[in-house]
């Protein structure tokens, strides 16, 4: 495989930036003219003297905003740990460089615009969950890469690439046309990666997890939702548990992802919206290429649905098991579990029975498992996709039992276990499980949601707690407040920075700049107004208390109906995207 180099220098003189390759004995240098964007090798005899030097961890990409070009670096980089013996780095910060020496060229609304653009480039950047390596490819499972031609494996990080994981695609395209300019960028994928080193009958072994976010049909909870034409799921993520010992390695696989139809749930000031199933399309052609897509990356597809089977969710799930009935796909079952009515009144020890009921289906996928020869002997033949509404918390719940008694097969096979022996008799390694498995949850949570996840305490310790209920609570406030006043943004910054919207160079109009409506700004004012009169008029009583009760009967009636108007008219006052096209909406 041909690796891409490791520590650079970025150069910069008022024409060019020069990034050049600091790994032993490397002469190659990559030249950016500031002026034509054009790139090109050179070598560092041909660096000025006179150039500003600063050392960086790698590049992110270009990209264009209204200013006109900008270099994006890596500035910061963390090591999470090795795997099968190759590094895997976090990148912690960057840095946003413009090729132009000022932008006193531009309008007073397009310095704003640019400006606008440049902090959702930076949102993005600094979600939590970037990683890289610089010679091995984390976009494909184990078992993926070891089904690879020869070819293949000759291939650059780049070409070879999962493009589904790749969230620096965008910023890369200018890379990719030049093959030459391959060992200078690698793909960076978005999610969580934790690597623990464990012990167990004084057996040491490696344990990983890596979460994969797909880039397709990325946005943030209420805004994106079900699938888009091509089949591709909202908040769909790929989660590989990694074992190595004695240098064999085991690794199991699952998925998640939205429900795959289109339906939506757009934020409208009500605490749960409710979900809406699109009239106006055939959801069928969708449902079918995600699951083909789905089979032929995976094999057999096993779903557990985990929404409420009563209530708003319902028909969602009704509309579930009817496609896939209607499918009448043989690599496809369907499995039902309504989580928080089996698990009602803090009986979390009825999640066994969904265990045992997917169990027999769990040995028959099997897991991938290579000796210490190399040798594969055994291949996943299926995985189990899960899903609840947000694809979250009830998920990651389901998704860490299944990954234990995965595990637990594993290590047995592996000869780590002794038989008869449990995972969860080793206390220090359920504890490192556990609190691995409710990191991923956060990770993926903060990403989609904004906030860290829900029903942790469970994975963490094995049981709910009254604190974790609290935390639940709090994290639910949180999650309302930014899901109707913040995801605007946070939806139009991942859609630029995935290049879902272009923003032109010298752009005299762009989304950025639609006016509200009148009722944003005067309903609440009235409605703020009315509230602190009635509480004045409480405070402050009059001559009679039929003087007090008119007038706080008035304010406080006034305050209702305005509260109501604004409820009534929801979808007008949450912070909705500019720059996301309507169809991904609807």
């Amino acid at each position: 495989m041909a690796s891409t180099y490791e520590s650079f220098k970025l150069r910069t003189t008022p024409e060019k930036f020069y990034i050049e390759a600091c790994d032993v004995g490397s002469v190659d240098v990559l030249a950016i003219d500031r002026v034509s964007t054009e790139m090109t090798l050179t070598v560092s005899r041909d660096i000025p003297a006179s150039a500003e030097t600063r050392p960086i961890c790698g590049l992110m990409g270009t990209i264009r905003l209204v200013a006109g070009m900008y270099l994006v670096v890596i500035t910061k980089k963390q090591k999470v740990g090795d795997l099968l013996g190759h590094a895997v780095w976090k990148a912690v910060d960057f840095d946003i460089i413009s090729y132009k020496k000022t932008i006193l060229h531009l309008t007073d609304n397009q310095m704003q615009d640019n400006k606008t653009f440049l902090s959702m480039i930076n949102h993005v950047l600094h979600t939590d969950g970037f990683y890289f390596a610089t010679d091995y490819d984390l976009t494909h499972t184990l078992q993926r890469l070891a089904n690879t031609s020869p070819e293949f494996q000759e291939m650059s990080l780049l070409e070879r690439a999962d493009q589904r994981f790749v969230w620096n695609g965008h910023l890369l395209r200018e890379f990719i046309a030049q093959p030459e300019l391959h060992k200078f960028v690698y793909p960076v994928v978005h999610g969580f990666i934790t690597m623990k080193s464990s012990c167990i009958n004084g057996k040491v072994f490696e344990w990983s997890i890596i979460s994969r976010r797909s880039c397709f049909r990325a946005g943030v909870r209420y805004y994106v939702r079900g699938i888009d034409s091509e089949g591709h799921a909202a908040n769909y993520v790929e989660t590989e548990q990694i074992v190595q010992y004695n240098s064999a390695k085991a690794s199991y696989v699952q998925t998640r992802g939205s429900i795959p139809f289109y339906w939506s749930q757009r934020p409208n000031l009500k605490y749960k919206p409710k979900p809406q199933i699109s009239k106006s399309v055939n959801h069928l052609d969708g449902f079918q290429r995600h699951f083909d897509s789905q089979i032929i990356l995976y094999g057999r597809q096993v779903i557990l649905n985990l929404i409420n089977q009563k209530g708003s969710e319902k028909p969602l799930e009704l509309a579930f098991d009817k496609m896939v009935t209607s499918l009448g796909n043989g690599m496809i079952k369907y499995i039902a579990f309504d989580f928080h009515k089996e698990c009602s009144r803090m009986r979390w020890h009825r999640l066994q029975i969904l265990l045992d009921m997917v169990a027999e289906m769990q040995d028959e996928f099997g897991y991938f498992l290579v000796d210490a020869d190399g040798k594969v002997l055994l291949n996943q033949e299926g995985t189990f996709r899960s899903n609840c509404m947000d694809c979250l918390d009830r998920t990651n719940v389901i998704q860490s039992l299944l990954a234990r008694r995965s595990l637990q097969s594993q290590l047995q096979r592996m000869g780590v276990l002794h038989m008869g022996q449990q995972i969860e008799e080793q206390a220090d390694f359920e504890k490192m499980y556990k609190n691995a498995w409710a990191d991923n949850a956060d990770a993926c949570a903060k990403q989609y949601a904004g906030t860290g996840a829900l029903k942790t305490d469970f994975t963490r310790t094995g049981k709910r707690t009254q604190w974790g209920l609290l935390m639940d609570g709090w994290n639910s406030m949180i999650r309302y407040y930014k899901n109707n006043f913040s995801d605007g943004f946070r939806q139009d910054s991942i859609d630029l920075f995935l290049g879902n919207y272009a923003a032109e160079e010298g752009d005299w109009t762009t989304p950025l700049r639609d006016p509200k409506d009148w009722k944003f700004l005067t309903l609440p004012i009235i409605m703020v107004v009315a509230f602190s009169m009635c509480i004045i008029c409480l405070l402050m009583a009059g001559d009679t208390w039929t003087e007090t009760l008119a007038y706080v009967l008035f304010w406080g009636t006034a305050s209702v109906v305005t509260g109501g108007v604004i409820l009534f008219n929801g979808r007008d006052f949450v912070d909705a995207p500019k720059l996301v096209q309507k169809e991904k909406l609807d």
